[in-house]
């Protein structure tokens, strides 16, 4: 697996991203190094302008049925372009090991207890 030395370079993270999902599809969901520990999905999306359908590995967290993934970016004060895509493109998929699970995005209310988001 390689790290990116430059997570906001586009040519890197494309050349990191694709590495992750080829080692998540031929290890059923698996990935080495930084991911080892946690779980990891990929979210396929497609682009708000182009339409270009896209995939990007994430961590994810899972409250009874529903998965849900965090669009940080890293911390960044922007948002990761697949939220944007998501809010224009909300019906789609996930792969979470080597299934592939049909979904429809959307964000949780501001300030809403879990119970109240079901």
């Amino acid at each position: 697996m390689i790290t990116p030395t430059d997570p906001t370079d586009p040519t890197e993270m494309a050349a990191f991203n694709k590495n992750v999902v080829d080692e998540f599809r031929a290890y059923d969901g698996k990935v080495d190094g930084v991911f080892e520990e946690g779980t990891m999905a990929l979210l396929h999306h497609a682009g708000a302008r182009s339409g270009v359908e896209r995939v990007t590995p994430l961590g994810y967290f899972t409250d009874g049925d529903r998965i849900f993934v965090v669009a940080s970016f890293g911390g960044s004060d922007v948002n990761p372009a697949w939220y944007g895509n998501l809010l224009a493109n909300p019906r789609t998929t996930v792969e979470i090991g080597s299934e592939t699970i049909p979904v429809t995005a959307r964000e949780p209310e501001p300030n809403a207890t879990s119970a109240s988001r079901r």
